[in-house]
Protein backbone atom coordinates (compact mmCIF):
# COMPACT_ATOMS: atom_id res chain seq x y z
CA UNK A 1 0.00 0.00 0.00
CA UNK A 2 1.48 3.54 -0.63
CA UNK A 3 2.17 5.96 2.02
CA UNK A 4 3.36 9.69 2.70
CA UNK A 5 5.37 10.86 5.44
CA UNK A 6 4.81 13.75 7.06
CA UNK A 7 6.32 16.06 9.85
CA UNK A 8 4.45 16.90 12.81
CA UNK A 9 5.42 19.64 15.74
CA UNK A 10 3.56 19.63 18.76
CA UNK A 11 4.23 21.06 22.30
CA UNK A 12 5.51 19.29 25.57
CA UNK A 13 5.66 21.31 28.94
CA UNK A 14 6.35 24.52 27.08
CA UNK A 15 9.22 22.57 25.05
CA UNK A 16 8.81 21.65 20.88
CA UNK A 17 8.94 17.94 20.05
CA UNK A 18 8.77 17.11 16.39
CA UNK A 19 7.68 13.83 15.10
CA UNK A 20 7.15 12.04 11.58
CA UNK A 21 4.14 10.25 10.73
CA UNK A 22 3.53 7.75 8.23
CA UNK A 23 0.27 7.40 6.47
CA UNK A 24 -0.76 4.87 4.27
CA UNK A 25 -3.35 5.95 1.82
CA UNK A 26 -6.32 3.63 3.33
CA UNK A 27 -5.53 3.52 6.73
CA UNK A 28 -6.59 1.29 9.96
CA UNK A 29 -7.99 2.13 12.56
CA UNK A 30 -5.11 1.29 14.36
CA UNK A 31 -1.99 3.58 14.85
CA UNK A 32 1.34 2.64 15.89
CA UNK A 33 3.21 5.15 18.71
CA UNK A 34 7.01 4.37 18.24
CA UNK A 35 8.29 5.48 21.31
CA UNK A 36 12.26 6.01 21.70
CA UNK A 37 14.53 5.50 24.29
CA UNK A 38 17.46 7.29 25.05
CA UNK A 39 20.15 8.39 24.18
CA UNK A 40 18.47 7.52 20.88
CA UNK A 41 16.42 9.79 18.65
CA UNK A 42 13.54 8.51 16.40
CA UNK A 43 15.51 7.07 13.12
CA UNK A 44 16.90 4.45 15.79
CA UNK A 45 19.60 1.75 15.29
CA UNK A 46 20.38 0.74 11.64
CA UNK A 47 17.29 2.74 11.17
CA UNK A 48 14.57 0.70 12.81
CA UNK A 49 12.24 3.10 13.81
CA UNK A 50 12.45 4.80 10.12
CA UNK A 51 11.47 1.52 8.50
CA UNK A 52 9.65 0.04 10.91
CA UNK A 53 7.05 2.58 10.82
CA UNK A 54 7.36 2.43 6.58
CA UNK A 55 7.06 -1.43 7.21
CA UNK A 56 3.31 -0.59 9.33
CA UNK A 57 2.55 2.07 6.85
CA UNK A 58 2.57 -0.14 3.87
CA UNK A 59 0.45 -2.87 5.83
CA UNK A 60 -2.05 -0.11 6.21
CA UNK A 61 -1.35 1.33 9.61
CA UNK A 62 -1.00 4.48 10.48
CA UNK A 63 3.15 5.12 12.33
CA UNK A 64 4.52 7.90 14.10
CA UNK A 65 7.88 7.77 15.43
CA UNK A 66 9.27 11.10 17.76
CA UNK A 67 11.80 12.59 19.31
CA UNK A 68 11.39 13.22 23.32
CA UNK A 69 12.46 16.43 24.81
CA UNK A 70 16.47 16.62 24.61
CA UNK A 71 16.31 14.30 21.85
CA UNK A 72 17.21 14.66 18.06
CA UNK A 73 15.04 17.83 16.73
CA UNK A 74 13.04 18.27 19.69
CA UNK A 75 13.82 21.29 22.37
CA UNK A 76 14.60 21.33 26.00
CA UNK A 77 17.28 18.95 27.99
CA UNK A 78 17.60 15.17 27.39
CA UNK A 79 15.60 13.26 30.25
CA UNK A 80 16.13 9.31 31.40
CA UNK A 81 13.19 6.80 30.49
CA UNK A 82 12.00 7.54 34.06
CA UNK A 83 11.11 11.15 33.12
CA UNK A 84 9.26 11.10 29.46
CA UNK A 85 5.45 10.38 31.05
CA UNK A 86 4.58 13.79 29.85
CA UNK A 87 6.59 13.06 25.71
CA UNK A 88 4.59 10.12 25.95
CA UNK A 89 0.84 11.52 26.68
CA UNK A 90 2.05 14.82 24.22
CA UNK A 91 2.68 12.23 21.65
CA UNK A 92 -0.42 10.57 21.69
CA UNK A 93 -2.88 13.52 21.98
CA UNK A 94 -1.12 15.01 19.00
CA UNK A 95 -0.86 11.55 16.88
CA UNK A 96 -4.80 11.39 17.50
CA UNK A 97 -4.86 15.15 16.51
CA UNK A 98 -3.15 14.36 12.93
CA UNK A 99 -4.91 11.36 12.73
CA UNK A 100 -8.23 11.29 14.23
CA UNK A 101 -10.13 8.19 12.17
CA UNK A 102 -7.50 6.47 14.84
CA UNK A 103 -9.76 3.99 17.33
CA UNK A 104 -7.24 2.26 18.48
CA UNK A 105 -2.98 3.37 19.93
CA UNK A 106 -0.50 0.40 20.21
CA UNK A 107 2.50 1.85 21.99
CA UNK A 108 5.99 0.26 20.90
CA UNK A 109 9.23 0.39 22.45
CA UNK A 110 12.39 -1.26 22.85
CA UNK A 111 15.00 -1.54 26.09
CA UNK A 112 14.07 1.58 28.12
CA UNK A 113 11.30 2.95 25.88
CA UNK A 114 10.02 -0.29 26.38
CA UNK A 115 9.95 0.26 30.43
CA UNK A 116 9.02 4.22 29.55
CA UNK A 117 5.79 2.57 28.06
CA UNK A 118 5.22 0.57 31.30
CA UNK A 119 5.50 3.26 33.51
CA UNK A 120 3.03 5.79 31.68
CA UNK A 121 1.09 3.17 32.20
CA UNK A 122 1.32 2.51 35.79
CA UNK A 123 0.76 6.36 36.67
CA UNK A 124 -2.16 7.28 34.03
CA UNK A 125 -3.92 3.95 32.96
CA UNK A 126 -4.80 5.90 29.19
CA UNK A 127 -7.79 4.67 28.09
CA UNK A 128 -6.81 5.64 24.90
CA UNK A 129 -3.63 2.97 24.87
CA UNK A 130 -5.20 -0.29 23.75
CA UNK A 131 -1.70 -2.67 22.55
CA UNK A 132 1.29 -2.83 24.14
CA UNK A 133 4.95 -4.01 22.03
CA UNK A 134 7.71 -4.35 24.74
CA UNK A 135 11.24 -5.40 22.92
CA UNK A 136 14.14 -6.57 25.07
CA UNK A 137 12.46 -4.52 28.30
CA UNK A 138 14.67 -2.91 30.69
CA UNK A 139 14.84 -3.91 34.44
CA UNK A 140 17.99 -3.63 35.25
CA UNK A 141 19.60 -3.78 38.94
CA UNK A 142 22.35 -5.18 40.53
CA UNK A 143 20.59 -8.21 41.65
CA UNK A 144 19.50 -8.99 38.10
CA UNK A 145 22.74 -8.46 35.90
CA UNK A 146 24.82 -10.32 38.86
CA UNK A 147 21.83 -13.40 38.49
CA UNK A 148 22.76 -13.01 34.71
CA UNK A 149 26.22 -12.58 34.80
CA UNK A 150 26.09 -16.10 37.16
CA UNK A 151 23.53 -18.48 34.69
CA UNK A 152 24.91 -16.97 31.68
CA UNK A 153 28.78 -15.98 31.93
CA UNK A 154 30.03 -17.99 34.54
CA UNK A 155 27.90 -20.89 33.70
CA UNK A 156 29.47 -20.67 30.32
CA UNK A 157 32.80 -20.21 30.59
CA UNK A 158 32.90 -23.27 33.20
CA UNK A 159 32.42 -24.95 30.02
CA UNK A 160 34.95 -23.16 27.74
CA UNK A 161 38.29 -25.39 26.83
CA UNK A 162 40.04 -22.12 26.51
CA UNK A 163 39.14 -21.53 30.50
CA UNK A 164 40.78 -24.81 31.50
CA UNK A 165 43.84 -24.16 29.79
CA UNK A 166 44.24 -20.73 31.38
CA UNK A 167 43.62 -21.83 34.36
CA UNK A 168 45.90 -24.75 34.34
CA UNK A 169 48.66 -22.66 33.09
CA UNK A 170 48.53 -20.18 35.64
CA UNK A 171 47.19 -17.25 32.91
CA UNK A 172 43.55 -16.96 34.36
CA UNK A 173 44.42 -14.33 37.27
CA UNK A 174 42.54 -16.90 39.79
CA UNK A 175 42.15 -13.85 42.80
CA UNK A 176 40.48 -11.53 40.38
CA UNK A 177 37.83 -14.34 38.60
CA UNK A 178 36.79 -15.77 42.29
CA UNK A 179 36.52 -12.25 43.57
CA UNK A 180 34.49 -11.50 40.07
CA UNK A 181 32.25 -14.70 40.88
CA UNK A 182 31.35 -14.34 44.53
CA UNK A 183 30.60 -10.46 44.29
CA UNK A 184 28.06 -11.55 41.65
CA UNK A 185 26.99 -14.27 43.99
CA UNK A 186 26.38 -11.88 47.19
CA UNK A 187 24.18 -9.52 44.93
CA UNK A 188 22.80 -11.84 43.37
CA UNK A 189 21.63 -13.57 46.55
CA UNK A 190 20.61 -10.16 47.94
CA UNK A 191 16.63 -9.41 48.42
CA UNK A 192 15.38 -6.30 47.51
CA UNK A 193 13.35 -4.21 50.22
CA UNK A 194 10.02 -2.77 49.31
CA UNK A 195 8.64 0.02 51.48
CA UNK A 196 7.17 3.44 52.15
CA UNK A 197 5.23 4.97 49.79
CA UNK A 198 4.17 4.18 46.65
CA UNK A 199 6.88 6.90 44.80
CA UNK A 200 9.53 5.20 46.55
CA UNK A 201 8.55 1.67 44.57
CA UNK A 202 11.72 0.66 42.31
CA UNK A 203 10.74 1.45 38.45
CA UNK A 204 10.71 -2.29 38.09
CA UNK A 205 8.11 -3.01 40.38
CA UNK A 206 6.42 0.00 38.60
CA UNK A 207 6.71 -1.45 35.48
CA UNK A 208 5.53 -5.62 37.24
CA UNK A 209 2.30 -3.43 38.30
CA UNK A 210 1.58 -1.93 34.75
CA UNK A 211 1.93 -5.38 33.36
CA UNK A 212 0.13 -6.98 35.41
CA UNK A 213 -3.30 -4.68 35.49
CA UNK A 214 -3.02 -4.01 31.39
CA UNK A 215 -6.79 -4.92 29.83
CA UNK A 216 -5.33 -4.75 26.68
CA UNK A 217 -3.01 -6.95 23.85
CA UNK A 218 0.26 -7.17 25.03
CA UNK A 219 3.27 -8.42 22.49
CA UNK A 220 6.89 -9.13 24.14
CA UNK A 221 9.48 -9.85 21.85
CA UNK A 222 12.98 -10.72 23.53
CA UNK A 223 16.32 -11.16 21.45
CA UNK A 224 17.70 -14.85 22.35
CA UNK A 225 21.44 -13.02 22.19
CA UNK A 226 20.97 -9.87 24.35
CA UNK A 227 21.98 -9.82 27.84
CA UNK A 228 19.45 -7.13 28.83
CA UNK A 229 16.51 -9.70 27.37
CA UNK A 230 17.84 -12.19 29.56
CA UNK A 231 18.07 -9.77 32.86
CA UNK A 232 14.20 -9.62 32.11
CA UNK A 233 13.80 -13.22 31.82
CA UNK A 234 15.71 -13.19 35.26
CA UNK A 235 13.74 -10.57 36.95
CA UNK A 236 10.50 -12.50 35.63
CA UNK A 237 11.36 -15.61 37.20
CA UNK A 238 12.10 -14.35 40.43
CA UNK A 239 9.27 -12.14 41.08
CA UNK A 240 5.86 -13.25 41.52
CA UNK A 241 4.18 -10.05 39.82
CA UNK A 242 6.21 -10.23 36.80
CA UNK A 243 5.90 -14.40 36.43
CA UNK A 244 1.72 -13.65 36.83
CA UNK A 245 1.60 -10.50 34.39
CA UNK A 246 3.38 -12.92 31.77
CA UNK A 247 1.41 -15.59 32.45
CA UNK A 248 -2.01 -13.80 31.49
CA UNK A 249 -3.68 -14.61 28.28
CA UNK A 250 -3.52 -10.86 26.93
CA UNK A 251 0.58 -11.55 26.79
CA UNK A 252 2.03 -12.82 23.75
CA UNK A 253 5.44 -13.67 23.77
CA UNK A 254 7.99 -14.48 20.91
CA UNK A 255 11.46 -14.94 21.12
CA UNK A 256 13.78 -14.59 18.22
CA UNK A 257 16.86 -16.59 18.68
CA UNK A 258 20.52 -15.31 17.79
CA UNK A 259 19.32 -11.51 17.51
CA UNK A 260 20.98 -9.30 19.82
CA UNK A 261 19.56 -6.47 21.43
CA UNK A 262 19.21 -3.98 18.34
CA UNK A 263 18.44 -6.55 15.37
CA UNK A 264 21.19 -4.94 13.86
CA UNK A 265 20.82 -7.31 10.81
CA UNK A 266 17.95 -6.89 7.74
CA UNK A 267 17.04 -10.60 8.52
CA UNK A 268 16.38 -9.60 12.35
CA UNK A 269 14.30 -6.19 11.80
CA UNK A 270 12.38 -7.87 9.30
CA UNK A 271 11.42 -10.57 12.26
CA UNK A 272 10.54 -7.72 14.13
CA UNK A 273 8.34 -6.13 11.21
CA UNK A 274 6.68 -9.28 10.13
CA UNK A 275 5.64 -10.43 14.13
CA UNK A 276 4.55 -7.05 14.47
CA UNK A 277 2.48 -6.97 11.73
CA UNK A 278 0.97 -10.14 12.82
CA UNK A 279 0.73 -9.29 16.04
CA UNK A 280 -1.37 -6.09 15.08
CA UNK A 281 -3.54 -8.41 12.51
CA UNK A 282 -4.94 -11.07 15.28
CA UNK A 283 -4.71 -9.18 18.04
CA UNK A 284 -5.70 -5.43 17.67
CA UNK A 285 -6.60 -5.04 13.92
CA UNK A 286 -10.42 -3.51 13.27
CA UNK A 287 -10.62 -2.77 9.71
CA UNK A 288 -12.22 0.47 8.47
CA UNK A 289 -15.34 -0.22 7.08
CA UNK A 290 -16.20 3.57 6.15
Amino acid sequence: MTFTEHAVTFSCAGEQLLGIVAAPELPQATGVLIVVGGPQYRVGSHRQFLLLSRALAEAGYVAMRFDCRGMGDSTSELRDFEAVNEDIESAIEAFRAYCPQLEHIVLWGLCDAASAILLYWDQTRDARVHGLVLVNPWVRSETTLARTHIKHYYGQRLLQAEFWRKLLTGKLGLGRAIEGFLNSLIQAHQKSHYGGRDETLPFQKKMARALETFYGEVLLLLSGNDYTAKEFIQAVQADRIWSAAIEKSNTTRVDILDADHTFSSAEWRGQVESITRRWLETKINQPNTS
